[in-house]
């Protein structure tokens, strides 16, 4: 009995390795928004590490978080790490490629709870309204991430992040579009004002 039962359940380990080794060996999970500011704009709050905290849905999780910068102030070469509570882990993203007001690439790189390295990038599309921002991450699929992938909806659970993060960018975008409009409306008025104010040019003889 004990050897037939021992059997079953080998032949159940195996039916489970086959199934999880079938599984895609590649990933990609995306979500797109349309932000009401321009791709400079919307860019920026991207490109700029220091800016994350306004909008990066797993900052909140954890307001504690230690966070280290390094390397270039944004863009290309600018290094995040951060270390964290059991929600968020420990890990770091440098900014690997970009096409200033266009495109941005990532490098994720997670330590705790599991080790993995993705790559995340940011497209930055205008539209009539202002901005498609489209996130997206891709990378390989190992055995351990095949196995959790039959137990749990990763483009679900990691796509409704997305989804929080890209809201979260919208926010912060419109109100820089919505400042950069105020202050411009305002230098306007003060040079009009300074032009009628001015004494009038004297007559060519």
């Amino acid at each position: 009995m004990a050897k037939k039962l021992g059997l079953v359940v080998l032949g159940l380990i195996v039916v489970f390795i086959g199934v999880v080794a079938s599984r895609p060996s590649t990933f990609e999970i995306s979500r797109s928004l349309e932000v009401k500011a321009s791709p400079e704009i919307a860019y920026a709050q991207v490109a700029d590490f220091h800016r994350w905290g306004a909008w990066s849905p797993w900052e909140k999780l954890d307001p504690s978080m230690k966070k280290t910068y390094s390397g270039a102030e944004s863009g290309v070469g600018a290094k995040y790490e951060w270390v964290g509570n059991k929600d968020v882990g420990s890990g770091a993203m440098t900014i690997a490629d970009a096409k200033p007001n266009s495109q941005l690439g990532i490098t994720l790189e997670f330590l705790t709870p599991f080790k993995a390295t993705n790559r995340t990038e940011f497209s930055f599309a205008p539209t009539n309204g202002g901005t498609n921002v489209t996130w997206l991450m891709k990378g390989e699929n190992g055995f351990m991430s095949k196995a959790m992938g039959l137990m749990m909806d990763m483009d679900k659970m990691i796509g409704s992040d997305f989804e929080k993060g890209l809201a979260g960018l919208k926010t912060a975008a419109e109100a820089d579009a919505a400042k950069a409009a105020a202050d411009k409306a305002a230098a306007d008025a003060a040079a009009a004002a300074a032009a009628a104010a001015a004494p009038p040019a004297p007559a060519t003889p």
